[in-house]
Parts: structure tokens; sequence; C-alpha cells
């Protein structure tokens, strides 16, 4: 992986729930890890040919390997959110992730 691509400054967040006074779940986001990545949209024919899988990836996330990370975590990066649909150790080599994400519109 080439340090020069990793031009985004990302943080991987994990969901904590909590209980209130009133017994009612609460979820909050706590930083997992904070990484260097290439944030890149899935280009149109890539996300047509992926529809049949993973109709909902909009963005492949690359970082350097990170132990723990899992789809139920998700990336923020500013003020975006994306929420990881799939996490892959490219070769099982234990050297890059790729993050197959969804962007979250609120």
């Amino acid at each position: 992986m080439r340090a020069g691509k990793l031009r985004n400054t990302i943080a991987i967040e994990q969901v904590a729930e909590t209980q209130d006074a009133d017994g009612s779940v609460i979820e909050s986001w706590s930083t997992f890890a904070s990484a260097q990545a290439s944030i890149e949209p899935i280009s149109g024919r890539e996300y047509f040919a992926a529809q049949t899988t993973q109709a909902d990836v909009t963005h492949r996330i690359s970082l350097r390997y990170l132990a723990g990370v899992m789809p139920k975590m998700r990336v923020k990066y500013g003020s975006r959110i994306f929420d990881i649909l799939s996490v892959i150790n490219i070769n099982e080599r234990n050297r890059e992730l790729q993050l197959m994400c969804r962007e979250s519109i609120d």
C-alpha cells in the first residue's frame, strides 16, 4: 500500500449501549481508532456489477491493517458517516483492509 494514497484522516467508531434512569437503551458512538485512509466512491460500473450482492455499497475505504474492525462499526470522516458493510483483509496478510461502506444521509 502506497502511503501517498492514504491522505484522509478517519475515525473508526463503535457503538456503546447504556441504559438511562427509565431503563431505555441509549446508543452512543465512541472512537475505536483513528487512521489514515483512502476514500473512493464506487464507480457506476463497479456499483452495477456489485448490485447483485452489495447493492448498498457506495464507497471503498482502504487503510493499513487494524485488528478488531468489524461490520457493526462505522467510519467518520469530517461530518460524513459511513456504515461499514464488509471488512476485507486483502490476501489475508494483515497488511491492508478494505472497508466496503454505505454513506449515511441524515
